[in-house]
């Protein structure tokens, strides 16, 4: 993200709670500040010479599946600290433009085949996870504070976003970053172990594609949540079999019990297509584009 707003000629300031893991930061000032703390989200926001224009607001604890269902506490807890200090600090701020990354998560378990949901059916809610609800109370306070102090927000609801230079070990990582891993480390012929019987329904959204539809939302006039998600829906066994034939391996999937998740998820990207976004990677174009980086750290690792 803060690549894109560099190239679109934009000062950009930086924050997380830690330095970039796999190269500097492109940002003209980066911070490293704990958002869950009110004074740092000011901090965050106080600039030499006036306020920021805009903010993006990507932080927050999160990680795959298996840390969703093992830290709801730390989830609930941490992000919406660093929701409610972060939305107040921009609105008392002053600032013009605040974009929320909130989650799909917000909506309920779905069937494969099932009509694609549209942002407003999200309520009445019946999130499959903690992770859900928070993001949907974070959502509703972004737009509470619009109505207040006229700050334009603007809120994604993003499907599973994967690429390079993203987490790929240590339990936070998402499912094709997870999958490129096992493949890497396995041999021609080898077992990946995957949870559940691989046939739940997900769909996967190339990191590139996902910052294209936060600079163009964020400069729209769409109110109100908007789905940004590629199109393409796959089964769990369908991202390792694309993994594999990226990586021109063959593998063996052996299922193993774990946290799975929802059935399915299918949704309406009508709002986003309406202001001109479309994914330009499938999922083989976007896995040819990660695996070569994880395969990498895969190898430099051993």
């Amino acid at each position: 993200m803060v690549k894109r707003l560099k190239r679109e000629g934009y000062w950009v300031r930086g924050v997380d709670i830690k330095e970039h893991e796999f190269a500097p930061s492109a940002a003209d000032d980066f911070r490293v500040l704990d958002l869950r703390e009110p004074q740092n989200c000011q901090e965050a926001l106080r600039l030499p010479n006036g306020k920021p224009d805009e903010v993006y607001q990507l932080a927050a604890d999160m990680g795959g599946m298996g840390f969703i269902h093992s830290a709801e506490c730390e989830i609930m807890h941490n992000s919406v600290l660093i929701n409610v200090h972060m939305t107040h600090a921009a609105a008392a701020a002053g600032v013009k433009r605040y974009f929320y990354s909130s989650s799909v998560c917000v909506y309920r378990d779905m069937k494969p085949g099932e009509p694609e949901m549209r942002e407003e059916e999200a309520v009445p809610a019946h999130p499959d996870n903690e992770y859900g609800w928070e993001k949907l109370y974070s959502e509703r306070m972004a737009m509470a504070y619009e109505r207040r102090f006229g700050m334009q927000v603007r809120i994604a609801r993003f499907q599973n976003c994967y690429g390079p230079e993203g987490t790929w070990r240590g339990g936070r990582e998402k499912a094709p970053a997870a999958v490129c891993r096992k493949v890497a480390a396995a041999a021609d012929g080898g077992i990946i172990e995957i949870w559940g019987d691989g046939s739940a329904v997900r769909s996967y959204t190339y990191v590139d594609d996902m910052v294209d539809g936060i600079f163009l939302l964020m400069h729209s006039d769409l109110h109100g949540a908007v789905n940004i998600g590629c199109p393409q829906y796959v089964t769990v066994k369908e991202l390792v079999n694309t993994v594999a034939e990226v990586a021109g391996k063959k593998v063996q999937i052996k299922s193993v019990p774990g946290p799975v998740g929802v059935q399915s998820r299918n949704f309406s990207n009508e709002r986003i297509y309406s202001i001109g976004w479309r994914a330009r990677f499938d999922l083989k174009a976007g896995i040819q584009a990660t695996y070569p980086w994880i395969h990498q750290q895969v190898t430099a690792s051993r």
